[in-house]
């Protein structure tokens, strides 16, 4: 039974040649020619996702990037002992890494848009959870590669393992001086990229790749000695903000269900709520609708806080209406700020449009009332371009009458322009 089993779970099953496994990884090491517009192509569409916080065009940028293929080269080159190989695919890394980094740079240098958006900043503080989405991943796509019949884990892999949206980051923190961004977003790419790797050198040697250089016992061992010291300085800081992260939801949780408890339960209104978990001691800024506490009311406040665990923070009331308005009005103004590029241009395309509609519904009901003659009316507004720099719009009305009347179209041309306000109003017969 556990022989079936163990033969069931074999990898060895479906593989691929090793040899034609080795040429395919060695052709998709070079980044130069096509592999270098496809990159330089590729960090646009992710840098332009990213700036308008569009996750449909990241996923877009990751497909199309080659990005996987030194860094599988790297693993797989350690796995082989292949020495040339982990030259040539650690200097293409860089290669790739450096053009990334310039062209993103250069694009958020010129992008007009320097708001910070959900999607760059979620790539600014790596965690415990990458390393992990990183190293399975990893696996994933060099199980795939010595494979016969590779399916669709390579697609996955490379959406998985988002090898472009940190890089782009970088770049981003670059073009507006912020380095916590920049390192935060590399450090990412840098785990992403590690432990690629680390899955690829595991699965080569589960699969007894031949060594293409002989080394003794003494070096092997330096070598495992070398990507251990490495997993450990990748794995603790990570680790550590994944437990920082863990904490700072936690402390959000209680501070919000103490604010339950405290206020929303008695029917007190908050109009404005800021949490500072950085700082220290951490704070809580609240202002209320109505409410109004006293010196003892907020020191009660702030015991209860210690009685229920939440040590080391400060709750503080705005209650001076100076400083409440201030504070509010910043919030509406950081909110404006977040205005997006697609509602400016909707906001100009119905100006636009407004122009050339008539929102009076009633007009053509009061033309049938008055010119009884006339019938099948429509009307519009048409842009004219006199010999002068500028252009102007009038209203045109079109109709259909048994018999000619000049004097009745001149009549309702004189009644059009009073009513609309509009001196180039034209009338027509169809």
């Amino acid at each position: 039974m556990t022989g079936k089993f163990l033969r069931f779970i074999n990898l060895h099953f479906g593989e691929e040649d090793k040899q034609k496994v080795l040429e395919n990884i060695t052709d998709n090491i070079s980044f130069r020619g096509s592999n270098l517009w496809i990159l330089a192509c590729a960090i646009v569409i992710a840098s332009v996702g990213l700036n308008v916080n569009s996750t449909a065009v990241i996923i877009g940028a990751m497909l199309i990037s080659p990005l996987m293929g030194p860094i599988v080269g790297a693993g797989f080159a350690l796995g082989t002992y292949n020495f040339q190989l982990l030259k040539r695919s650690i200097k293409n890394l860089l290669i790739a890494t450096i053009v990334s980094l310039l062209v993103s740079f250069i694009y958020f240098f010129l992008s007009p848009f320097k708001e910070t958006q959900s999607e760059l900043l979620a790539r600014t503080s790596p965690n415990i959870y990458d390393v992990l989405i990183a190293f399975f991943g990893g696996l994933v796509g060099i199980i795939a590669i010595t494979r016969v019949k590779q399916g669709n884990p390579i697609p996955g892999v490379a959406i998985a393992t988002a090898l472009m949206p940190p890089l782009c980051t970088a770049g981003y923190g670059l073009s507006i001086g912020n380095w916590s961004y920049f390192i935060g977003a590399f450090y990412l790419y840098t785990i992403n990229c590690f432990f690629i790797c680390i899955a690829t050198f595991l699965i080569i040697k589960y699969l007894k790749y031949e060594a293409i250089e002989l080394v003794d016992r003494k070096y092997e061992r330096h070598i495992r000695y070398g990507i251990t010291a490495l997993i450990i300085i990748m794995i603790v800081p990570s680790s550590y903000l994944a437990y920082n992260l863990l904490n700072q939801k936690k402390f959000t949780q209680n501070i919000d269900q103490f604010i339950t408890n405290e206020f929303t339960q008695k029917g007190y209104t908050i109009i404005y709520k800021k949490v500072n978990y950085n700082a220290s001691p951490r704070t809580v800024e609240l202002a209320f609708l109505s409410k109004k506490f006293d010196k003892n009311e907020l020191e009660n406040i702030n015991k209860k806080l210690e009685n229920i665990g939440i040590t080391n923070t400060k709750l503080i009331v705005k209650q001076d209406a100076t400083d409440l308005k201030s504070e509010i009005l910043n919030e509406i103004g950081q909110r404006n700020n977040v205005l997006s590029e697609k509602d400016i241009v909707i906001n100009q395309l119905r100006q636009q449009l407004d122009k050339y509609t008539v929102k009076d519904s009633s007009l053509i009901k009061e033309i049938t009332i008055l010119f009884p003659d006339f019938n099948h009316i429509s009307i519009g507004k048409i842009t004219n371009f006199p010999n002068t720099d500028s252009a102007n719009v009038s209203t045109v009305v079109l109709y259909q009458s048994e018999k000619e009347e000049k004097g009745q179209e001149e009549k309702m041309k004189q009644w059009l322009s009073e009513k609309l306000s509009d001196k180039n109003a034209k009338v027509i017969r169809q």
